[in-house]
Protein backbone atom coordinates (compact mmCIF):
# COMPACT_ATOMS: atom_id res chain seq x y z
CA UNK A 1 0.00 0.00 0.00
CA UNK A 2 1.31 3.18 -0.91
CA UNK A 3 -1.65 5.70 0.70
CA UNK A 4 -3.75 5.48 3.41
CA UNK A 5 -6.76 7.69 2.42
CA UNK A 6 -9.21 8.51 5.43
CA UNK A 7 -12.83 10.37 5.13
CA UNK A 8 -15.72 10.18 8.09
CA UNK A 9 -19.21 11.83 8.17
CA UNK A 10 -20.10 10.94 4.40
CA UNK A 11 -23.92 11.34 5.93
CA UNK A 12 -25.78 10.21 2.95
CA UNK A 13 -24.24 12.67 0.53
CA UNK A 14 -22.93 10.69 -2.27
CA UNK A 15 -22.74 12.66 -5.15
CA UNK A 16 -19.62 14.52 -3.08
CA UNK A 17 -18.39 10.75 -1.87
CA UNK A 18 -18.51 9.63 -5.89
CA UNK A 19 -16.69 12.92 -6.63
CA UNK A 20 -14.30 12.84 -4.21
CA UNK A 21 -13.28 9.07 -4.85
CA UNK A 22 -12.76 10.44 -8.34
CA UNK A 23 -10.43 12.89 -7.20
CA UNK A 24 -8.29 10.55 -5.20
CA UNK A 25 -8.18 8.06 -8.17
CA UNK A 26 -9.06 5.57 -5.33
CA UNK A 27 -6.79 2.30 -6.77
CA UNK A 28 -7.75 -0.58 -4.26
CA UNK A 29 -4.27 -2.32 -5.17
CA UNK A 30 -2.59 0.04 -3.40
CA UNK A 31 -4.28 2.15 -1.58
CA UNK A 32 -5.86 1.77 2.46
CA UNK A 33 -9.26 3.17 2.27
CA UNK A 34 -10.66 4.08 5.92
CA UNK A 35 -14.19 5.26 5.86
CA UNK A 36 -15.22 6.59 10.01
CA UNK A 37 -18.59 6.11 10.44
CA UNK A 38 -21.72 7.75 9.95
CA UNK A 39 -23.13 7.32 6.49
CA UNK A 40 -26.87 7.73 7.03
CA UNK A 41 -28.62 11.00 8.55
CA UNK A 42 -29.01 14.06 6.92
CA UNK A 43 -28.43 13.98 3.69
CA UNK A 44 -30.42 12.68 0.46
CA UNK A 45 -28.95 9.35 -0.38
CA UNK A 46 -28.56 7.08 2.60
CA UNK A 47 -29.32 3.75 1.43
CA UNK A 48 -27.18 4.27 -1.76
CA UNK A 49 -24.45 5.58 0.53
CA UNK A 50 -24.74 2.44 2.49
CA UNK A 51 -24.48 0.23 -0.74
CA UNK A 52 -21.59 1.93 -1.68
CA UNK A 53 -19.65 1.34 1.34
CA UNK A 54 -20.57 -2.46 1.02
CA UNK A 55 -19.49 -2.42 -1.99
CA UNK A 56 -15.85 -0.90 -1.23
CA UNK A 57 -15.38 -3.04 1.53
CA UNK A 58 -16.43 -6.61 0.12
CA UNK A 59 -15.29 -5.86 -3.21
CA UNK A 60 -12.08 -3.65 -2.89
CA UNK A 61 -11.10 -4.53 0.57
CA UNK A 62 -11.95 -1.12 2.10
CA UNK A 63 -12.16 -0.70 6.07
CA UNK A 64 -15.22 0.47 7.09
CA UNK A 65 -16.23 1.77 11.23
CA UNK A 66 -19.22 2.33 12.90
CA UNK A 67 -20.93 5.72 13.60
CA UNK A 68 -23.11 6.67 16.18
CA UNK A 69 -25.78 7.74 13.42
CA UNK A 70 -25.02 4.01 11.98
CA UNK A 71 -25.44 2.54 15.65
CA UNK A 72 -28.88 4.87 15.92
CA UNK A 73 -30.39 3.38 12.51
CA UNK A 74 -29.54 -0.28 13.69
CA UNK A 75 -31.04 0.54 17.28
CA UNK A 76 -33.87 1.87 15.63
CA UNK A 77 -34.55 -1.24 13.43
CA UNK A 78 -33.76 -3.60 16.07
CA UNK A 79 -35.51 -2.44 19.32
CA UNK A 80 -38.03 0.24 17.77
CA UNK A 81 -38.63 1.63 21.16
CA UNK A 82 -39.26 5.16 22.22
CA UNK A 83 -36.02 6.43 23.06
CA UNK A 84 -34.49 5.25 20.17
CA UNK A 85 -36.97 6.18 17.76
CA UNK A 86 -37.11 10.09 19.46
CA UNK A 87 -33.22 10.11 18.92
CA UNK A 88 -33.06 8.58 15.39
CA UNK A 89 -35.89 11.39 14.25
CA UNK A 90 -34.08 14.62 16.43
CA UNK A 91 -30.91 13.38 14.64
CA UNK A 92 -31.68 13.84 10.77
CA UNK A 93 -33.29 10.15 10.41
CA UNK A 94 -36.01 11.74 8.68
CA UNK A 95 -33.68 12.13 5.72
CA UNK A 96 -32.94 8.72 6.03
CA UNK A 97 -36.30 7.08 5.84
CA UNK A 98 -36.99 8.89 2.99
CA UNK A 99 -34.04 7.30 1.46
CA UNK A 100 -35.06 3.69 2.19
CA UNK A 101 -38.64 4.07 1.82
CA UNK A 102 -38.85 6.42 -1.31
CA UNK A 103 -41.50 8.81 0.68
CA UNK A 104 -41.30 12.54 1.00
CA UNK A 105 -39.71 13.84 4.36
CA UNK A 106 -43.60 15.36 5.13
CA UNK A 107 -45.06 12.37 5.18
CA UNK A 108 -43.57 10.75 8.07
CA UNK A 109 -45.32 10.73 11.20
CA UNK A 110 -45.80 8.35 13.72
CA UNK A 111 -48.25 5.56 11.54
CA UNK A 112 -45.31 5.87 8.97
CA UNK A 113 -42.52 6.03 10.65
CA UNK A 114 -44.09 2.21 11.75
CA UNK A 115 -44.03 0.77 8.40
CA UNK A 116 -40.75 1.84 7.38
CA UNK A 117 -39.03 0.47 10.19
CA UNK A 118 -40.82 -2.85 9.26
CA UNK A 119 -40.57 -2.23 5.67
CA UNK A 120 -36.32 -1.71 5.92
CA UNK A 121 -36.39 -4.37 8.51
CA UNK A 122 -38.14 -7.10 5.88
CA UNK A 123 -36.42 -5.17 2.53
CA UNK A 124 -32.52 -4.33 3.82
CA UNK A 125 -31.45 -6.52 6.71
CA UNK A 126 -28.20 -6.84 4.93
CA UNK A 127 -27.79 -3.19 6.01
CA UNK A 128 -28.48 -3.30 9.48
CA UNK A 129 -26.43 -6.46 9.75
CA UNK A 130 -23.53 -4.90 7.72
CA UNK A 131 -23.89 -1.49 9.88
CA UNK A 132 -24.10 -3.31 13.32
CA UNK A 133 -21.19 -5.63 12.80
CA UNK A 134 -18.70 -2.70 11.92
CA UNK A 135 -15.32 -2.25 14.63
CA UNK A 136 -15.48 0.74 16.52
CA UNK A 137 -11.58 1.66 15.61
CA UNK A 138 -8.92 0.69 12.84
CA UNK A 139 -5.07 1.09 14.13
CA UNK A 140 -1.91 0.63 11.84
CA UNK A 141 1.56 1.99 12.56
CA UNK A 142 0.63 5.41 12.41
CA UNK A 143 -2.65 5.81 13.00
CA UNK A 144 -5.45 4.93 15.12
CA UNK A 145 -8.63 5.97 13.12
CA UNK A 146 -12.14 5.87 15.15
CA UNK A 147 -15.54 7.71 14.54
CA UNK A 148 -15.60 10.26 17.71
CA UNK A 149 -12.45 9.23 19.81
CA UNK A 150 -10.30 8.09 22.63
CA UNK A 151 -11.41 8.96 26.40
CA UNK A 152 -8.30 10.40 28.45
CA UNK A 153 -10.14 8.29 31.44
CA UNK A 154 -8.70 5.35 30.33
CA UNK A 155 -5.45 4.06 30.49
CA UNK A 156 -5.93 1.52 28.03
CA UNK A 157 -8.40 3.06 25.09
CA UNK A 158 -9.30 -0.11 24.02
CA UNK A 159 -11.30 -0.43 27.06
CA UNK A 160 -13.17 2.74 27.00
CA UNK A 161 -16.96 2.00 26.51
CA UNK A 162 -18.71 1.30 22.93
CA UNK A 163 -20.09 4.79 23.47
CA UNK A 164 -17.27 6.70 23.58
CA UNK A 165 -15.96 5.18 20.28
CA UNK A 166 -19.00 6.87 18.87
CA UNK A 167 -19.85 9.82 21.05
CA UNK A 168 -17.37 11.39 22.69
CA UNK A 169 -16.50 14.84 22.08
CA UNK A 170 -14.82 17.75 24.03
CA UNK A 171 -13.13 15.66 26.37
CA UNK A 172 -11.34 13.85 23.99
CA UNK A 173 -9.96 16.76 21.48
CA UNK A 174 -9.27 19.19 24.32
CA UNK A 175 -6.80 16.59 25.88
CA UNK A 176 -3.57 15.35 25.11
CA UNK A 177 -3.12 11.84 24.12
CA UNK A 178 -0.58 9.07 24.95
CA UNK A 179 -1.31 6.60 22.30
CA UNK A 180 1.83 7.07 20.64
CA UNK A 181 0.28 7.81 17.27
CA UNK A 182 -2.15 9.82 15.29
CA UNK A 183 -5.68 9.78 15.96
CA UNK A 184 -7.96 10.47 13.22
CA UNK A 185 -11.34 11.34 13.82
CA UNK A 186 -14.49 12.17 12.72
CA UNK A 187 -17.94 12.94 14.57
CA UNK A 188 -17.02 16.44 15.65
CA UNK A 189 -16.84 18.91 13.09
CA UNK A 190 -13.84 20.89 12.01
CA UNK A 191 -15.86 24.26 12.11
CA UNK A 192 -16.92 23.75 15.66
CA UNK A 193 -13.54 23.40 16.74
CA UNK A 194 -11.10 26.22 14.62
CA UNK A 195 -13.77 27.62 12.64
CA UNK A 196 -13.11 26.29 9.22
CA UNK A 197 -14.23 23.13 7.50
CA UNK A 198 -10.87 22.69 6.71
CA UNK A 199 -9.02 19.52 8.12
CA UNK A 200 -7.67 20.47 11.60
CA UNK A 201 -4.03 19.18 12.78
CA UNK A 202 -2.52 18.83 16.09
CA UNK A 203 0.66 17.10 17.23
CA UNK A 204 -1.23 14.23 18.46
CA UNK A 205 -4.86 13.86 16.71
CA UNK A 206 -6.40 15.24 13.59
CA UNK A 207 -9.93 16.05 13.05
CA UNK A 208 -11.52 15.24 9.60
CA UNK A 209 -15.49 15.83 9.63
CA UNK A 210 -16.16 18.78 7.30
CA UNK A 211 -19.51 18.88 7.61
CA UNK A 212 -20.89 17.91 4.32
CA UNK A 213 -24.40 17.24 5.28
CA UNK A 214 -24.34 20.95 7.05
CA UNK A 215 -23.30 22.66 3.66
CA UNK A 216 -19.56 22.46 3.88
CA UNK A 217 -17.77 20.08 2.66
CA UNK A 218 -16.46 16.41 3.22
CA UNK A 219 -12.89 16.14 3.41
CA UNK A 220 -10.41 12.89 2.84
CA UNK A 221 -7.31 12.98 4.52
CA UNK A 222 -4.29 11.33 2.19
CA UNK A 223 -0.91 10.07 4.42
CA UNK A 224 1.84 8.68 1.66
CA UNK A 225 4.18 7.31 4.74
CA UNK A 226 5.52 10.14 5.48
CA UNK A 227 3.42 13.20 4.87
CA UNK A 228 -0.55 14.41 5.20
CA UNK A 229 -2.44 15.98 2.07
CA UNK A 230 -5.82 16.96 2.21
CA UNK A 231 -9.13 16.79 -0.34
CA UNK A 232 -12.19 18.31 -0.07
CA UNK A 233 -15.35 18.25 -2.40
CA UNK A 234 -17.39 21.10 -1.53
CA UNK A 235 -21.30 21.04 -0.67
CA UNK A 236 -23.25 21.39 -3.72
CA UNK A 237 -20.53 20.53 -5.58
CA UNK A 238 -21.51 17.40 -8.27
CA UNK A 239 -24.92 17.22 -7.00
CA UNK A 240 -27.52 16.28 -9.56
CA UNK A 241 -30.47 17.81 -10.83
Amino acid sequence: MTRTLMISDIHGCLEQFELLMEKLAFEPERDRLILMGDYVDRGPKSREVVERVMELVERDGATALRGNHDQRLVDLIRRDEPHARAKFMEHGGRQTIASYCGIGEEEIDETALTRAVADIRSRYGRHIDFLAGLPLYYEDESHICVHAGLNPQYADWKRQPEHDFMYIKKDFYRSKTNVGRKVVFGHTRTVEIHGTPDIWHQEDKIGIDGGCAYGYQLNALIFDGSVYEACAVKFGEGQSG
